[in-house]
């Protein structure tokens, strides 16, 4: 069971699906989503949050295996792992979700409007509704304390129009009893509520508002349509303020954490108001600067550099409302000494922080599991996803404030722990049920055109009608019409019916991008019995909307063009039969550090045999070198209990000292050679899948004269002294120190490597607390550019100045200076409270350098064809859909080799890629690419020149026939070696000549 259906709740639960596991989602609201479904953006990519969402709902809704239960809560869970019994209260929606069909009829005509909390109270809607135009399920709700009949006995509106008869006021709640393995906790969490600091003036003037009523704003489809305007007088803001940390790190009210989203929510916030307003000037004001994810500094510089963002060091005190014109007042410290500063704005975002909610604190209760002090599910230091139950597992902002990319992480390592505790993962799945394809052979063309409105994402700009009447008038179209949003899954039945009833056999879908999409739109087809190859893809909203937003008739024009195109070629396609292949359940884990260990453990207590490469001759990797918590735990007891664990398991295999010396295959069919450097024997081995968990490295510095001076030393090593390891000359040092300066960002945020090494200020806090608790007389000083205590840590950063550890801010063209004068060290740094240069004398200086990616990456990413980003980290398929995925099917990662990130962050992400290789393993065949090359052998002449170009491997010289041939679980379709070849012997199905030139010839007519 996976209580919880925002993105957490969701993505565990087709992941669960996915392995085979009968999953019962639990939502309290009437559809699934969560907060994500009310986002504009996402940074650092600033996609479309309900793009990216919306094919997910569609999917889970359609999967068999997910029984989702909405308008419900837990009333009582009694048993153990694993036999969980459920009870859950349905509530009535007084709308029978069986019957209904989702038409809007009802909703069309109910007389009375009440607050659209979808659209956070900023607009209307109606009594009866569906939360959103893409929820799932797409049934309608009836609010009981707004109904007029339900409270006064007359109207019944709703019911009178409905023509199929499934408006039911007397539907009584209704308590399931359910039996269940394992429970996944996926609730969230809840904003601050901003009333609670009235000095900011929320409540008291409509032109301050809150962060999440503000991205309302910024989306297609809020209460303004996107367009930013004030609410007192509906006029373009020229001047934006964001204020950082309302209801964050506040011990008045809200929480003293760190809320780990704002700093970027803002920063994003910014760039899509400057691309909708040219002359708005934004300010965000702020404490410090988290940007501690993955190309997080990068979005940072270009909201500052490319939308003049400005970035103000301060803590606002108040906002007062200007009476004779509406604007806000701002006064604030600007953190340099100087006197209060007082500035004018139109508007004003309060940045509000993630909070427990109460419905947290009650479903702890029922499940008798642990909360931590902020009300957050408290699990172990080295594992989140654990909760204090067996069984019980926890996941995304339940378990602390967290962005989407990690909740997605977690959500899918949750799944796989909640997995490893179900028997027979293969026999129990419920397969797709699709009906059989039409056999279209001898048909005329029939093509189906559906051009999507998104919201006003493509309408504002393409005049969407004007578009259904040209695709009305080409040949062999025989329907048309638009649709509101096609991902959401009523358009889905909508396009199914259509083919069905008007005896469609291709489709076209004039909309977004097919990178997300596409096979949303296959599967539809696949229900109404139709190939799924049938189909093309028409991106009108990055082509045309959004790149031409300030000349509609063009875009209308190039709309259509594209959508001609689309025609043109779809009638040319033919349906495809990708092949299938069995699927070998061994995995590879490449990498023995913590994130390789756990995965190889994961994978194994699934029932895989695991073969674990390390290159070292111990397991361990870095984590060898941390040896206690911030709590003071012992690092190194975990660390052996997991090798323990490992090392016994009979399902794992370990090659110590060992490399990968060849990966060859595809996705199910691996084959892999690995080199023993101790006795360089080669071992051969077969697998399903491959994890890359290779780690990274501490950088090496000679910056404030390291390597020069004994006394200037790494955070590892610091930390090795204090737990009273390392050489006794440093442990001596450390002992005696009477004045220790650590310095923040030795290597990271730089010219060279511009990424944020994201557990530098923590373990600086950690190491501090600990020589403060060895010797609480040492005078400790922390030079820091930010201070990135994300999350909870900033729990940890609170207690460190309380302890008197001295925090100083320097810029990063001022840094400070290191200078040794007969072994004595001394520090030189500008301080910009007292405005002038202060000097420290050192006993020991700890240097926070930065992490490197692993040398070996080029390596491996060569060999499993696995991009790399620029930094030499691997590069995922997708920061929000797929952040442990591979474009190379059957490819996972985790760990460091992904990203910096902290033992906790690494185990669950560990755990998740575990969870995604289960999702191939635990089948017995897949199918392979339908758009794949094929060789006509009779115009072959066996030059070679495909097989140099294909990136993937996936062509071979048949060196008896003198022919190419191309292996298809291999082949991505990417079309290289169709263009390369000089005798035009090989076709890309779904693209062959014939295709793609009629296609051209769409252009060459609006030329």
């Amino acid at each position: 069971m996976v209580i919880g259906g925002g993105i957490a709740g969701i993505q565990a639960s087709l992941d669960l699906a996915e392995m085979g596991v009968e999953v019962f989602l639990i939502e309290q609201q009437p559809s699934i989503g969560g907060r994500m479904a009310q986002l504009d953006k996402t940074f650092p990519t600033n996609d479309c949050a309900m793009c990216i969402l919306s094919p997910k709902l569609v999917e889970a809704g359609a999967n068999k295996n997910i029984h989702i239960i909405t308008n419900a809560e837990v009333q009582s869970v009694e048993g153990q792992a694993p036999s969980f019994y459920v009870k859950v209260l349905k509530h009535a929606r007084y709308v029978d979700e069986t019957r209904c069909t989702g038409c809007g009829i009802c909703m069309s005509k109910c007389p009375v409007r009440i607050p659209d909390q979808y659209n956070m109270g900023l607009s209307k809607t109606k009594c009866i509704r569906i939360p959103f135009p893409q929820a799932v399920p797409a049934v309608p709700v009836i609010s009981k304390e707004h109904c007029i009949y339900m409270q006064k006995g007359k109207c019944r509106i709703c019911e009178k129009f409905c023509e199929e008869k499934v408006i039911d006021y007397e539907q009584k709640d209704e308590l399931l009893d359910i039996e269940v393995g394992s429970i996944i906790l996926a609730v969230g969490s809840q904003e601050f509520d901003a009333k609670l600091k009235g000095e900011y003036s929320y409540g008291t003037s409509p032109n301050v508002l809150t962060s999440l009523e503000f991205e309302r704003m910024l989306s297609a489809s809020g209460p303004t349509q996107g367009h930013v305007l004030r609410p007192s007088d509906q006029k373009e803001p020229r001047r934006v303020a964001f204020l950082q940390c309302i209801g964050s790190r506040d011990m008045q009210a809200g929480g003293s954490f760190c809320s780990a989203i704002c700093c970027m929510q803002a920063a994003k916030d910014a760039i899509i108001m400057a691309e909708h307003l040219s002359n708005v000037d934004v300010s965000i004001f702020n404490m410090d600067i988290r940007a501690q994810g993955k190309d997080f500094d990068k979005f940072i510089t270009r909201a500052q550099t490319d939308y003049g963002a400005r970035f103000v060091r301060a803590r606002v005190s108040s906002v007062e409302i200007n009476p004779a014109n509406d604007n806000l007042r701002i006064r604030y410290d600007p953190n340099d000494g100087g006197p209060l500063r007082e500035e004018e704005f139109d508007m004003v975002v309060l940045s509000i922080g993630l909070q427990t909610s109460e419905q947290v604190r009650k479903l702890a209760a029922k499940l008798d599991i642990e909360l931590d002090e902020s009300g957050f599910v408290s699990g172990s230091p080295f594992d989140p996803v654990l909760t204090s139950r067996d069984g019980i597992f926890a996941c995304g902002t339940m378990t602390g404030p967290r962005d989407i990319p990690e909740t997605v992480m977690q959500a899918s390592g949750a799944a796989g722990a909640a997995a490893s505790l179900q028997a027979e993962l293969p026999e129990r799945r419920i397969k797709a049920d699709y009906p059989q394809q039409r056999d279209i052979r001898g048909e005329s063309p029939r093509v189906g055109v559906f051009i999507c409105k998104c919201g006003i994402n493509i309408a504002s700009t393409v005049d969407v009608p004007g578009v259904v009447e040209f695709a009305l008038g080409l040949p062999w179209v025989e329907h048309a019409q638009e649709l509101m949003f096609s991902c959401a899954g009523d358009s889905q039945r909508i396009i199914a019916e259509a083919i069905r009833d008007k005896n469609l056999n291709r489709v076209v879908v004039s909309a977004c991008t097919p990178r997300t999409h596409e096979s949303l739109f296959q599967g539809t087809l696949q229900s109404a019995g139709i190939n799924p190859y049938l189909f093309e893809f028409a991106n009108i909203r990055e082509h045309c909307s959004w790149v031409h937003q300030k000349e509609p008739d063009k875009a209308t024009e190039k709309a259509k063009v594209l959508t001609k195109m689309a025609i043109n070629k779809v009638i040319c396609l033919e349906p495809l039969s990708p092949k299938t292949m069995p699927v070998n359940h061994d995995a590879l884990v490449v990498g023995g550090g913590v994130a390789g260990l756990t995965a190889a453990l994961e994978l194994a207590n699934h029932g895989c045999k695991v073969h674990l490469v390390e290159r070292q001759e111990k397991f361990g990797g870095n984590f060898r070198d941390v040896h206690f918590t911030m709590d003071g735990q012992p690092s190194q007891e975990f660390l052996n209990a997991l090798i323990e664990k490992v090392t016994s398991n009979p399902n794992i295999h370990s090659y110590l000292n060992s490399d990968i010396a060849e990966v060859k295959g595809f996705v199910g069919n691996f084959k892999s050679k690995i080199h023993g450097n101790n006795n360089d024997e080669i071992t051969e081995i077969e697998h399903g899948a491959v994890i890359v968990a290779t780690g990274a490295s501490e950088l090496e510095t000679d910056e404030y004269l390291r390597g020069r001076e004994p006394g200037v030393v790494t955070l590892r090593e610091l930390e090795t002294a204090l737990a009273g390891c390392g050489t006794e000359e440093l442990k001596e040092k450390v002992n005696k120190a009477q004045s220790v300066v650590l310095i923040q960002c030795v290597g990271s945020r730089c010219d060279e490597r511009p990424y944020c090494s994201r557990i530098c200020c923590n373990k600086s806090i950690k190491n501090a607390l600990k020589l403060k608790e060895q010797n609480p007389d040492t005078n400790i000083y922390v030079l820091y550019r930010d201070i990135r205590a994300y999350g909870l840590h900033e729990l940890d950063y609170r207690q460190a100045r309380e302890k008197g550890i001295i925090f100083i801010r320097y810029q990063e063209d001022d840094k400070p200076v290191v200078t040794s004068e007969n072994g004595a060290l001394k520090v030189h740094i500008f301080e910009p409270t007292l405005r002038r240069k202060v000097l420290i004398e050192a006993d020991l200086i700890g240097l926070a350098v930065g992490i490197a990616a692993g040398s070996e990456n080029k390596v491996i990413s060569q060999m499993l064809k696995i991009p790399l980003n620029s930094e030499g980290f691997f590069l995922e398929a997708h920061v929000k859909l797929r952040p442990v995925d591979f474009a190379t099917d059957g490819v996972f990662v985790c760990g460091l080799a992904h990203y910096p990130k902290d033992v906790s962050e690494s185990v669950a992400q560990a755990r998740a890629a575990a969870a995604r290789a289960m999702t191939v393993l635990s089948k017995d065949t897949i199918e392979a690419e339908g758009k794949v090359s094929q060789v006509r052998a009779e115009c072959c002449a066996a030059c070679g020149a495909c097989v140099a170009v294909c990136p993937y491997a996936a062509i071979e010289i048949d060196e008896i026939n003198r022919v190419a041939v191309v292996n298809e679980s291999l082949c991505k379709g990417c079309g290289a070696c169709s263009a390369t070849c000089r005798s035009c012997a090989i076709d890309l199905r779904g693209f062959r000549d014939e295709q793609l030139v009629v296609a051209m010839e769409a252009i060459v007519e609006w030329l």
